[in-house]
């Protein structure tokens, strides 16, 4: 299947694929006219990536979890290394949202304490 077919099957842009590609996570043949073919193999795959991504994963994390981006990776039990990975990335994200409401109380209370508390939080 071309590019565009692979795209449409999955929900992902022919962008997003090249990029799949380019960090070895998907890879496909080139035609006599120089397209991209991928197997039928491949949406599973992407789907799957799809599905790690949209989790919080990373591309980098991902690679992690190649011997089974063939299967239903959703339903299949995680690897001691896979488990590590997306322990490692919920701290990461844990901190990140640490920090940025950290900053927002910060900018609340500096907005309440210039403006007489007239400023009320936005939910």
């Amino acid at each position: 299947m071309r590019i565009g077919e692979l795209a449409e099957a999955t929900g992902a842009t022919a962008r997003a694929l090249r990029h799949y590609e380019q960090a070895g996570l998907i890879s496909s043949e080139r035609a006599a006219n120089g397209y991209r073919v991928y197997e039928e193999r491949a949406v599973v795959r992407v789907r799957n990536i799809r599905y790690l991504l949209a989790a919080g994963l990373t591309l980098d994390d991902v690679r992690v979890f190649l011997p089974c981006l063939d299967g239903d990776v959703a339903a299949a039990p995680p690897s001691d290394k896979g488990l590590k990975v997306a322990l490692e990335r919920l701290a990461v994200l844990n901190a990140r949202i640490a920090a940025q409401t950290e900053a927002r109380d910060r900018l609340e209370a500096a907005l309440r304490e210039r403006t007489d508390d007239r400023i009320r939080p936005v939910a």
